[in-house]
């Protein structure tokens, strides 16, 4: 892994960008007004245009990055693969929708509507089962973290998520009886088509022409240049269509923002408990399985993190970029940074 992966200005203050982008946002949406409707009605079926090329932008990036050749090393730490399988998959997703519906049902009834409690339940849920598919690499070179190990890693979940991510959506979503409207208001089922869309849109064409795109520049022109050139090159464009797509959802979040600025702090709080929670538990068994610092940290810090750029995408393409599943799904990114560089420390202090 190269040594330019460790965290860069952008991601540093991401928070910052972040705040920025909210007042940003809220201005845009005051004096566009009405005529902004124009981009929120631009779709395709199910997927809104303009957001879907901004987080297509900032995914492609990522997917660039994966190397399924390097599946062939599952084996040499299969513990702690097994480990991050379990602890992504199989209580991360579950985990995240019990604390956002113990916050958001039971412990906020005094500070928000039962609908908008249930629209940032619904956004908890997405971001639970999207685990980390990019930052892993800047956490893990942190920690000083296996970078093979951690590419490995991230492919076996990349793989995981073509196949998990609606089912386990679905079926959350249905547990927890989140509600769908078509068009004309109308309550409907679940929509899988949706979902499936999303999966295709942000998922599948990315992580293939992402994986064409590695194979054939490192073939060309090595994987030094393609790391310190190429990448190098990439990351202002993710960065540039990630705070885009934070102004647009919040010059349609404005009005909601400016009458309750309580929202986003009641949100962020279960969802860093989530962060927290999640990573303790890796680590703590990563450490009952003796797994090393190299291996323990990155399987640790890829389930706290979050595939935010997923949920935000399917977030908008199911509730609408007014909504608050998608107000949730940005929450996600603001509290991102900072608290992972928390658990950094933390991974760090208790290397030995």
């Amino acid at each position: 892994m190269s040594e330019d992966l460790k965290i860069g200005f952008f991601e540093k203050y991401l928070t910052l960008w972040v705040i920025l982008c909210i007042a940003a946002g809220i201005g845009v949406g005051y004096l566009a007004g009405d005529d902004i409707r124009i981009l929120s009605d631009w779709n395709i079926g199910a997927v809104n245009v303009p957001v879907s090329i901004l987080v297509w932008l900032m995914i492609y990036p990522m997917m660039v990055q994966i190397d399924f050749s390097s599946l062939k090393y599952v084996s040499r730490n299969w513990k702690g693969l097994g480990l991050t399988v379990i602890v992504n998959w199989l209580i991360k997703p579950f985990t995240m929708a019990l604390f956002a519906y113990v916050f958001f049902k039971m412990l906020y009834g005094a500070w928000m509507s039962p609908e908008d409690a249930e629209q940032y339940l619904a956004g908890a849920i997405l971001l639970g089962a999207a685990p980390c598919t990019a930052m892993v690499f800047v956490w893990s070179y942190l920690t000083k973290g296996d970078a093979n190990y951690t590419l490995v890693q991230v492919s076996v979940n990349d793989l995981i998520l073509l196949i998990a991510f609606v089912p386990i959506v679905g079926l959350l979503f249905s547990w927890f009886d989140i509600s769908f409207l078509n068009g004309n208001g109308e309550v409907i089922g679940i929509p899988y088509k949706t979902l499936i869309t999303s999966v295709i849109v942000f998922v599948v064409i990315p992580l293939v022409t992402g994986y064409l795109t590695n194979r054939m520049l490192i073939k060309q022109k090595g994987k030094v240049w393609f790391e310190n050139k190429f990448l190098k090159q990439l990351k202002p464009i993710s960065i540039l269509a990630l705070l885009l797509t934070l102004v647009l959802i919040f010059a349609f979040q404005g009005q909601k923002i400016i009458e309750n600025p309580l929202a986003i702090l009641l949100i962020a709080i279960p969802l860093t408990l989530q962060t927290y929670f999640i990573f303790f538990v890796s680590w703590f068994a990563g450490r009952f399985l003796k797994l090393n610092h190299a291996v323990c940290a990155p399987s640790a810090m890829i389930g706290a993190s979050n595939f935010f750029e997923l949920a935000v995408a399917v977030a908008i393409s199911i509730f609408g970029l007014n909504s608050g599943a998608s107000l949730a799904t940005v929450v996600g990114v603001l509290i991102e940074v900072p608290v992972m560089l928390s658990l950094v420390a933390i991974a760090n202090r208790w290397r030995y």
